[in-house]
């Protein structure tokens, strides 16, 4: 018997133009999704896009292809929540943890500097875990992380199992999270949302999980953060090209479960 197909089901939205003209960054998204089940993600992906805290988008495409290659199936990392008063706790608190993952200080506020300056790119910058410097060298862009899903009913076991919210949000930022640092050239990973109306993001690496910490930044402040700290004695091309094409389930077992210390 025949595995059934996939397809990569896409969206991007934005606003005062596509983003090639220089367009608002409002919403992406990305789903997996059998051939009878497009219509559902298609329209799952339109409504995110058009009801996003950033604004009403002018230009929206969404778009799906086949996927040939295998689908791999690697288990979510394992999950902590950190609650903070502010968003500078929060933020010290990254910092720590990401010296944890091996990170040096210097390399960190080189970090946090190049985030500064591209706060509004769509993808995500890939810096140097030893120099701090950027090397995916794909400007305002970014590199999207693509070909990725979580089935709901998976999902929703495992959120319940661990007692944190079953929203689309932590699906999401979980599977991408987990994609990212299954690959052997992720030293760590930090993230929060560019959702002015959500404050929480996290840290990720094989060595601690998915760190999720409840405020890295105020209420109100559009702009967000996506850093993976890579080991550059890996291809830098097979890595991007993993990110970007390789496709992924995200599955759970609940007897798979280990405890993060």
């Amino acid at each position: 018997m025949k595995e059934e197909k996939y397809y990569s089901v896409r969206m991007r939205a934005a606003k005062n133009g596509s983003h090639e003209q220089g367009g608002k960054h409002i919403s992406g998204g990305e789903l997996l999704s059998t051939y009878c089940n497009i219509t559902h993600a298609v329209n799952t992906l339109l409504e995110k896009g058009l009801t996003h805290s950033r604004g009403c988008p002018d230009f929206m495409q969404i778009q799906f292809e086949l996927i040939d290659e295998p689908i791999r199936r690697i288990k979510p990392l394992e999950i902590k929540t950190n609650k903070v008063e502010s968003a500078e706790m929060g933020q010290a608190l990254s910092w720590k943890l990401l010296e944890k993952c091996g990170i040096e200080k210097q390399v960190i506020e080189k970090a946090y500097k190049h985030m500064t300056e591209y706060s509004g790119i769509r993808g995500a910058i890939l810096i140097n875990s030893r120099s701090g410097e950027r090397i995916d060298q794909r400007n305002e862009q970014g590199v999207r992380v693509s070909r990725m899903d979580w089935l709901n009913t998976d999902f929703e076991k495992w959120a319940k199992y661990y007692e944190v919210p079953a929203h689309s949000r932590v699906k999401e930022a979980l599977v991408l999270a987990t994609k990212v640092n299954e690959h052997p050239a992720t030293v760590a990973e930090l993230c929060w949302s560019d959702d002015p109306e959500y404050i929480t993001g996290y840290v990720a690496s094989k060595k601690l999980g998915y760190q999720r910490i409840t405020k890295l930044k105020e209420y109100g402040d559009e702009r967000g953060c996506r850093i993976f700290f890579v080991d550059c004695s890996n291809d830098l091309n097979s890595y991007i090209h993993y990110l970007e094409k390789q496709p992924i389930f995200i599955q759970w077992k609940k007897e798979s479960v280990t405890t993060i210390q």
